[in-house]
This record gives C-alpha cells, structure tokens and sequence, in this order.
C-alpha cells in the first residue's frame, strides 16, 4: 500500500474525497500525513477529524523533510496555493500530482487559482471548461496530463454555480488518477502520460 501526502491551502474538499475514497477501499493507498502552509486551513480539521496527522508548516525544507520522514510514495496538491520549488519537484519527480480547475492549458499558471479560475472562463466566454490532474514539474500548471474532463458552461452560470459542477468533477478525476498511481498504471513518455491495463 502506497503513502500518501496531501498538501492544502484551504477547505480540502477534495481531501475529504481522497479520504472517503480510501474508506472505501478503492485507492491502494493510504494518507500519512496533510500539511498546509495556512494555519486555519480546514483541511488540517478534516485530517484530525480522520486520524490523519495534520502540520501546519510554511518552511519548504521542513515540508520536504516532513514528507521524507513518512516515506511518502505520491504527493497531492489538493487546492495548495503556492508555487513549489524547483528543489521540491527534483526530490519527488513524476511522485507528485495536481488538481486544477480549468482545461489545461486553457486557464491555468500564475494568476490562475480559485474563483480567479472560473471568472476567467465566464469572461472570455468559453463554452465549456472542466478539471484537469497532472504532475507537477518545475513550470506552473504545465506537467504531463493524466486525466481531463469537461463540462459545459451555461448562460445562467456565475462564478458559484461553475465552480461547484467543476468540484464535482475534480473530486472524480483525482480519485480515478490517485488509484491509477496507486496500482502503478501510469507511464510517461514525454508530456504523455499513458494509462496501462
């Protein structure tokens, strides 16, 4: 069974689905640790409330040496609002993933997080926008894709409305990704990830 850590800046919906998701079952995984660089970050409660053991840390190196410590196979940034070094992406190559919420490459990189994300799309009246997973490199937003999906925007949608039916998607797509890295069905070759049987 894989380690895992998750790192959050905020709520940590999409931890509280990794999590249920493992409740079930259905990941080969299991979380080590959640760390966050926002002190009040719900997703540290979530983790506490799971028995999962939750740090507040704004130090990099101390994240790096966290993570290290648990022997953790596959790092998640689920909702992190920071840029990680260089240094952190070479000592966790192709180990970490992201989720974002937009069709990359459509809406993503610096700039692009949260409400910013959906805004975006409502502006430039994109007809349809979505989630995307992929692993982390030393770019913003601009890793191997390992899985997309999307949906369509509707007149009526406002910021709100769009986020909420693109969450659900998120919640999805980086379940399906995280049991994929889990039973070591994913290879990349170039900027293609390939899912193999």
């Amino acid at each position: 069974m894989l380690k895992i850590g998750v790192l959050v800046s905020g709520g940590g919906t999409n931890l509280q689905a990794i999590i249920d998701e493992e409740k079930l079952g259905n990941i080969n995984g299991n979380i080590k640790v959640v760390i966050s660089n926002k002190e009040e970050a719900y997703g540290l409660e979530r983790a506490r409330h799971n028995n999962i053991e939750a740090i507040y840390e704004t130090n990099e190196d101390k994240v790096i040496e966290i993570l290290k410590s648990h022997d953790i196979d596959l790092i998640v940034l689920a909702g992190y609002l920071k840029i990680i070094s260089p240094k952190f992406v070479d000592e966790f190559r192709n180990k970490i993933i992201n989720i974002h919420p937009s069709l990359i490459p459509s809406f993503c990189g610096e700039g692009y997080y949260g409400q910013r994300v959906h805004q975006g799309v409502l502006d430039y009246g994109a007809k349809v926008t979505g989630a995307t997973v992929h692993f982390v490199d030393k770019g913003a937003d601009t890793g191997a894709i390992i899985m997309q999906e999307s949906i369509k925007v509707n007149d009526d949608d406002d910021c709100v409305s769009l986020s909420k039916r693109v969450l659900e998607v998120e919640h999805k797509i980086l379940k399906k990704s995280i049991k994929l890295f889990c039973e070591n069905k994913l290879s990349i070759q170039g900027r293609r990830v390939f899912i193999n049987d």
